[in-house]
């Protein structure tokens, strides 16, 4: 089984080698990584070239001008051969060398379309753990609240992109929640919760920069359900956030 990996870039000199070297530290042998820049004007191309031959020919990228995060997403989707896809944001990186080994092993020994875990969150300054996301208790009718499993620690059958369609570039923070409701909300896509911590994010993501990125997130996640014929509303949405809070007095040993 091919698994290929999604690095979306621009401009990303200061954080890109720690995610490259995290896909290259990767056990599992059979990744495909694809890189897809948006023309950057910093020193994130010669990074790139630098780590490209240590891939042994199992890297590609692109660099051109893009419209936006979720467009270069699909622009990395039309370019990979894996039967398995994941994105790995240019800022973060795998918190372990076997993460792609357990990913590739539960797709292996079960019937799925999908698998999820958990991530951490870190302050980029210190390295200091600071809001630990667990998708433990995630449950597909928990979409109507706002919540899903953690992106950056999902996994899914690239055949699932040909029946369900990619990324709607009409959001521009949200388009990951909606192609999660539209594939397990709507599509009841067969999903596997993974007990392990499977990536760690720095802090500052154009997902987590804020309340006005809080704002977007509610108008886009509204704009998603009505797209779907899904109801729900502001309030029922709100409530996500009493269990976000909870996530900042998590503690795991292995991330102290």
């Amino acid at each position: 089984m091919k698994i290929s990996i999604i690095t979306v870039t621009y401009n990303c000199q200061t954080t890109l080698s720690d995610t490259i070297k995290s896909v290259l530290q990767q056990t599992y042998p059979n990744i495909e990584y694809i890189i897809v820049d948006g023309l950057s004007t910093d020193n994130t191309i010669n990074i790139i070239k630098q780590y490209q031959p240590l891939f042994n020919g199992r890297m590609k990228w692109i660099s051109e001008k893009d419209n936006g995060i979720y467009d270069a997403m699909n622009k990395g989707i039309q370019l990979t051969s894996g039967d398995v896809i994941g994105i790995l944001n240019s800022d973060d990186f795998f918190s372990s060398n076997d993460i792609i080994q357990q990913i590739a092993n539960a797709f292996n020994n079960n019937n799925i379309d999908a698998v999820y875990g958990d991530i951490h969150f870190i302050n980029p300054t210190n390295n200091k753990c600071i809001r630990y996301y667990s998708s433990k208790i995630f449950k597909r009718s928990m979409m109507r609240f706002g919540l899903m499993p953690a992106h950056p620690s999902f996994y899914i059958k690239k055949e699932c992109f040909s029946k369900f369609g990619l990324y709607d570039t009409k959001y521009k923070i949200a388009a990951d929640f909606e192609f999660l409701l539209r594939t397990i909300f709507i599509g009841k896509i067969k999903t596997q919760y993974l007990p392990i911590d499977m990536v760690t994010m720095r802090i500052g993501g154009i997902s987590t920069s804020g309340f006005k990125s809080r704002r977007t997130i509610m108008k886009e996640h509204l704009k998603a359900f009505k797209k779907h014929n899904i109801y729900t509303n502001r309030i029922l949405l709100s409530l996500r956030y009493f269990y976000k809070i909870s996530e900042f007095f998590i503690i795991k040993n292995r991330i102290q």
